[in-house]
């Protein structure tokens, strides 16, 4: 079976950050939430952001997602600054799915389409088929209080692809599921990127799903949040479960675990 290749170095850079940093109110009380970032990522990459509890990461992804404004510096996506919401070309998914409850999940689905304007014909098939793809093809007319935690966030998943976005950000979005049904979602968005070559920015508390899911992982230092380093994660794809206990993998992590320690 072939596998989409990850993109590498000198590939093009669909998300640019420079010197960017967020501070909240003014004066003594004032909090700087970050500090002076500054990275880029490749298209189709899938890359992580881990970092101490308060660091700032969920700042960085509403930053990049033009949901919050920086205080300085700038962001681009896909060549377009970010000054606001870019829903033709970012989609945000966050730790809790945010389902309508009185919509089914293929309403649900749809309906970032339908707030567009796009007619039934079109955004019907196109929300049916991201439900197959996530596993849900026998569930499209079930309401959310129908379904587990798990299809919630393959609901999830699947709106926030509907529109065919350029870059999908990732909120700690499998954090309030159980460790087995986390691990398997974790499998199942690596299937779906596969398939969909989007990249994605998927910010976690968890290295071990930061490694797993990730072709490059970016720790940040306490607050103010600063980038300390951008790890490799050379490992190949598709990815199982066994690479955890290897010992390539432990070595990442324990690097990892030690700089955000000393953060």
């Amino acid at each position: 079976m072939n596998h989409r290749p990850t993109a590498r170095a000198g590939s093009v850079e669909i998300i640019k950050v420079e010197r960017l940093s967020k501070q909240y109110g003014s004066g003594a009380n004032s909090l700087r939430a970050l500090s002076d970032i500054s990275l880029s990522v490749s298209e189709g990459q899938f890359v992580t952001v881990v970092g101490p509890s308060g660091c700032g990461k969920s700042t960085l992804l509403l930053i990049l997602a033009g949901l919050v404004s920086p205080s300085s510096g700038d962001v681009w996506i896909d060549g377009a600054a970010v000054t606001g919401p870019l829903p033709e070309k970012i989609s945000v998914m966050f730790q809790e799915a945010w389902l309508l409850p009185w919509k089914t999940a293929v309403e649900n689905v749809e309906f970032p389409l339908m707030l567009r304007g796009a007619p039934f014909a079109i955004r019907r098939p196109r929300a049916l088929s991201l439900l197959q793809l996530v596993g849900l093809e026998g569930f499209a007319n079930r309401y959310p209080g129908e379904l587990s935690g798990g299809m919630k966030q393959r609901v999830a998943i699947a709106r926030s692809l509907v529109q065919e976005p350029r870059v999908l950000l990732m909120d700690e979005p499998f954090a309030a599921l159980d460790e087995q049904t986390r691990t398997r979602m974790g499998n199942e968005l690596l299937q779906v990127w596969e398939k969909f070559g989007r990249t994605v920015v998927f910010v976690t508390h968890g290295l071990t799903e930061a490694i797993y899911l990730a072709d490059f992982v970016f720790v940040m230092s306490a607050r103010p949040g600063r980038i300390l380093e951008r790890f490799h994660v050379e490992l190949p794809r598709p990815r199982t479960i066994e690479m955890i206990g290897n010992e390539a993998f432990g070595r990442l992590r324990n690097r990892i675990w030690h700089l955000i320690g000393g953060a």
